[in-house]
């Protein structure tokens, strides 16, 4: 696939871009050879190459667990806010 001009135009108007008319040229051709480089990498045999699903071999959960610790007792919560009633925190509307 070759990009034209017309492409060029569309792609820019998708990613909110201004494209200079001065530089239309050159962006046509890096386009192109990304797109020739692409067509490349496609003719490479992978039968058999198992997808890369991370760039190193550990595969560790980085997530720590979640544990409830030094909760703020309700009454105490309520009494630094500006405004509350028995159970919740009152804000101002700021969505209609």
């Amino acid at each position: 696939m070759k990009v034209d001009t017309e492409t060029l135009h569309k792609i820019a108007h998708l990613a909110r871009l201004d494209v200079n008319p001065a530089e239309e040229a050159s962006l046509l051709t890096s386009l192109n050879s990304v797109l020739d480089w692409m067509e490349q990498l496609n003719e490479v045999d992978t039968t058999g190459v198992a997808p890369l699903m991370h760039m190193s071999e550990e595969i560790d959960n980085v997530l720590r667990t979640d544990i409830v610790a030094n909760q703020l007792p309700r009454d105490q919560a309520l009494a630094n806010a500006p405004d509350h009633d028995d159970q919740f925190i009152k804000v101002i509307k700021v969505m209609d």
